[in-house]
């Protein structure tokens, strides 16, 4: 249907995959800078994070200043806001940037590496589902410069690994309508152990940067059931569907639609690749 060739970060079901890891999707900006077209939906429908994590984050940082890179429509930062914490978000894109405002949250809008903070210093630096479009080593050099003596770096992510009947399902569909695109849920490896490269990538941007001590990776499992509509209702929020043409992607939210059930259980793992500055 002439869709545009997308790389493995801005693909629609995004996520590392053996033909080409996902460890320079910051080279992909532009599909970093389309989240916003679904920027309501994408608040609705995302999941959050374990608020056990969040507070173990804020429990182990100095004092109670966020700066939340990427802060999209907010997810993150409003959870933070529960543990009394005064957070600035930050976000390459405007539309998802609004958002978060409506939601009462601060934002300045500007990729990480190239914002001024103007003197400002942050106990924590927050990224969450969003270090992977940021150059590791720039953002680990432009974080340590910005916290306080000690202060913690937190980089989050969600990954998900479906039931394996939903998986096939997603897995069929993917092959059919996207043929020409990597297919997160094809083959029988764990979707985590593939994103390990990812986390090994933010690890070794932290440590090249000579700036903070060992990284350290904290982890949550957990589980959420999931409804077809709810499902059919995140899947336009991945990243490169909005430069997906339309009629694409009605094909895959149709096909999606029929391949799975009226429900299934995801099982998430949150993954905080942290350190503190030295």
């Amino acid at each position: 249907m002439g869709a545009r060739p997308l790389k493995v970060g801005a693909c629609p079901l995004y996520g590392p995959e053996e033909r080409e890891p996902m460890t320079e999707s910051h080279h992909q900006r532009q599909a970093a800078e389309s989240f916003g077209a679904e920027a309501e939906r994408y608040d609705r429908a995302r999941p959050s994070y374990p608020q056990q994590l969040i507070h173990r984050i804020v429990e182990n940082s100095t004092g109670p200043h966020v700066l939340d890179v990427g802060t999209g429509t907010g997810i993150a930062a409003r959870q933070l806001e529960i543990e009394e914490q005064h957070v600035l978000g930050l976000d390459v894109d405007p539309l998802m940037a609004e958002q978060a405002r409506r939601q009462g949250l601060e934002v300045e809008v500007s990729k990480f590496e190239d914002w001024d903070p103007r003197g400002r210093q942050f106990d924590t630096v927050v990224a969450a589902q969003a270090w992977h479009w940021v150059d590791p080593i720039a953002g680990a050099t432009k974080a340590a410069g910005i916290l306080t003596p000690a202060g913690r770096i937190a980089l989050i992510w969600n990954v998900m690994e479906p039931e394996p009947a939903a998986r096939k399902a997603f897995a069929e569909v993917n092959a059919s309508v996207l043929p020409d695109f990597p297919n997160l849920w094809s083959g029988d490896r764990p979707i985590l152990e593939l994103y390990g490269r990812m986390f090994e990538t933010a690890e070794h941007g932290l440590e090249k940067s000579g700036d903070f001590t060992h990284p350290e990776r904290w982890r949550v499992d957990w589980d959420r059931a999931y409804g077809k509509q709810e499902w059919l209702d995140q899947l336009p929020t991945f990243g490169g569907m909005s430069r997906l043409p339309k009629g694409q992607v009605d094909e895959l939210l149709a096909m999606t639609a029929t391949a799975i059930g009226d429900s299934f259980v995801m099982h998430y793992t949150t993954v905080a690749v942290t350190a503190t500055r030295k």
